[in-house]
């Protein structure tokens, strides 16, 4: 155990921000670089070292979190390290932009609040890299096998990376112009920098693991062809099919699904563009969701000058402690306010777009809605709340409702679909195709970043299977594990 009276003697203290007048002029990881190690030993100490450590629970990786925090109180670094990579290959990605389940399930968190755990995990793997102690870990021999990864999203490249360690000659193919997927196009810089991003591709490379810019399987390369070229295919092309708002005045200019809007302005920062061609700057935006992603366009708009930022939400604004319906430790629906909402803006909860009305030149200029409440169980607009709202730039986050197949992706492959309308798999990830697997949101639905790696190493373990007859890869989670967590 850490510091058996940690819990009792220290506070919770988390990494310190730069001052909002500063980062909205950038692009920066909002956080003040360096701000978490002189305080992190003394917060992993917080941890209790239980009898039954519900944090593993709460992790879809099963993250050793008791184990590496002991280590972090220790600042034996490297052991600290080894830990943290023992269950997750990327935790510099899950420090940044996991919402934590973890302290949710923390045993601390029932009475007291709960373990920094996911800033313990950031700073561990941030002095990894410093230290030059993330090293490749290329296979002692090849198997002789070749796999196909389809998607360079977190499911994917953690799939390709357990692959390749296990021996086997991995592609991964990636329908954009740079690999990373959502971690590279969806979320914002001022949340993850890409340098994360390119340091881990460059340990795949020297690991073996290929990688296939600008090819979209389906539509450049057809699944047949694909499927000739190698003994196995993992499918982790996420659920990218996003869902949009039928309401009159949708056809106006400027309203945009977030998906359109937000990799513009990473391509700014990879040197693609000066100016995005889509772009807040002076305009009243709206956004339309109150998730994740809809708080990244909201951080994105301050960046780029907006006149003002309006985010929308259908449901009614979540409490500030957990309800009765969500006891501990399950992962409940919290009033949250991101860095972006600290940012500015204004938040309007129950509410419902009614339509949208333009200009003579057909660009959007408002947004009409109308209060909603709930009703035998269903949303009803409340009569007489009708008004309407500025709007020159609108952007649509309101979620994804499954895998594109548009492409022909899932028709090529011949891919059964689940009620759920996800790919359909067994226990070991495989679909109704032999040889053809599938991890991440194409299978398991739109969910959280740590639930994709988790998948991915799952899968991984299920196709070493499929290729060798056993395999002694880790695998956290099967497709049927239907965590309370979610």
């Amino acid at each position: 155990m850490a510091d058996p009276k940690g819990f009792l003697t220290t506070g919770r203290e988390v990494a310190q921000s730069r001052p909002v007048e500063e980062r909205v002029r950038d692009f920066k990881e909002v956080y003040v670089p360096g701000s978490l190690l002189p305080i992190i030993s003394q917060q992993a100490s917080r941890c209790m070292d239980c009898g039954i450590p519900f944090c593993h629970n709460g992790c879809p990786l099963g993250n050793l979190i008791p184990e590496w925090n002991d280590y972090a109180y220790r600042e034996d670094w490297q052991a600290a390290g080894e830990r943290l990579h023992a269950t997750n290959n990327f935790p510099e990605f899950t420090g940044r932009l996991c919402p934590a389940p973890c302290e949710s399930a923390c045993v601390l968190g029932i009475n007291q609040p709960a373990v920094t755990i996911k800033n313990v995990e950031v700073s561990i793997i941030d002095k990894a890299w410093e230290t030059g102690n993330v090293l490749p870990q290329a296979p002692e021999r090849l198997s002789g096998k070749t796999v196909a990864v389809i998607g360079s999203g977190p499911a994917g490249l953690a799939a390709a990376q357990q692959l390749t360690r296990a021996g086997h000659t991995v592609a991964v193919y990636e329908r954009a112009d740079r690999v990373g997927g959502l971690l590279r196009y969806g979320i914002p810089e001022f949340k993850m920098e890409k340098r994360h991003i390119n340091r881990r591709i460059e340990q795949m490379r020297a690991e073996g693991t290929k990688f296939r810019t600008g090819v979209e399987i389906g539509r450049d390369l057809p699944a047949d062809a694909l499927r000739r070229r190698y003994d196995a295919v993992v499918v982790a092309a996420g659920a990218t099919t996003a869902r949009d708002l039928p309401v009159p005045g949708r056809e106006l200019n400027g309203i945009h699904q977030a998906m359109e809007y937000l990799p513009l302005s990473n391509k700014v920062q990879e040197g693609d563009y000066v100016t995005p061609p889509i772009t807040a700057e002076g305009k009243h935006v709206v956004v339309i969701g109150g998730g994740d992603t809809g708080a990244d366009c909201v951080g994105t708009a301050h960046r780029q000058g907006a006149a003002s930022v309006t985010q929308l939400e259908i449901m009614p604004r979540p409490g500030e402690e957990r309800n009765a319906n969500q006891p501990w430790p399950t992962f409940p629906m919290l009033y949250k306010v991101t860095s972006a909402h600290e940012e500015g803006g204004e938040r309007v909860y129950s509410v419902s777009t009614t339509h949208f009305e333009g200009d003579e030149e057909g660009n959007v200029q408002w947004l009409h809605l109308a209060e909603v409440e709930f009703k035998d169980g269903k949303l009803e607009q409340k009569p007489g709340t009708e008004r309407k709202i500025p709007a020159q730039l609108v952007t649509l986050a309101m979620g994804f409702t499954g895998t594109d197949q548009e492409n022909g992706l899932v028709s090529q492959f011949g891919l059964e679909l689940d009620a759920r309308g996800n790919i359909a798999r067994d226990d070991h990830y495989e679909t109704n195709v032999p040889g053809v697997f599938v991890a991440g949101d194409a299978g398991r639905g739109q969910s959280l970043i740590v639930w994709a790696i988790a998948e991915g190493r799952s899968a991984a373990r299920g196709v070493d299977r499929f290729l060798t007859g056993a395999s002694s890869l880790h695998a956290p989670i099967r497709p049927t594990d239907r965590s309370l967590t979610v």
